[in-house]
């Protein structure tokens, strides 16, 4: 457990973006109210690489509480599993194994997945942390509301108890 550790060090210390930022703002938000509807209905699936079908299924429907929803062959790849997992509100966390195929580690890169953030209400929140804590799970702690740890293949997650649409304290949709 590293709920007790104290905040890493922040990189970048230095560096001042404030004035890009807000003249990014200026340029490219617009108020709530003037805002056109999305034209996405949501986000469909979030596909990920796995190793291992059972222990992918373990983590996330055991561990995590999302429940494993459909299992089939991937339509691009023979003897590959497409499994997905219930993540609320009509989204899917998939995954996919390419047996035969050496997909190597994990590894956070420009254009890859740096981490998902899913939202749970902060009851639920704070029972997963603890069935990590019982499980040795290592996480980092982030403020009151978020921590991040690894799953089995070394994708990060997030649990943040934030509602959807906001991000400590701050309205981000």
């Amino acid at each position: 457990m590293t709920d007790q550790d104290p905040a890493p060090s922040r990189h970048g210390a230095g560096i001042d973006r404030a004035e890009e930022w807000e003249g990014l703002r200026r340029q490219h938000l617009r108020p709530k109210a003037d805002r056109p509807a999305s034209a996405a209905r949501g986000v469909h699936h979030v596909a990920l690489f796995c190793r291992d079908v059972p222990t992918t299924i373990a983590f996330y429907q055991d561990l995590l509480e999302f429940p494993l929803t459909e299992l089939f062959e991937n339509r691009d790849y023979q003897g590959s599993t497409h499994f997905f997992f219930d993540i609320g509100n009509g989204n899917a966390l998939a995954f996919f194994d390419m047996p035969g195929l050496d997909l190597g580690p994990y590894a956070e890169v420009l254009g890859g997945l740096a981490h998902l953030a899913i939202s749970v209400e902060p009851e639920r929140w704070a029972h997963l942390k603890a069935k990590l804590d019982d499980r040795g799970i290592a996480y980092a702690h982030i403020d009151g509301t978020s921590i991040y740890f690894s799953g089995p293949d070394g994708e990060r997650i997030e649990l943040i108890a934030d509602p959807l649409g906001e991000m400590y304290g701050s309205i981000v949709l």
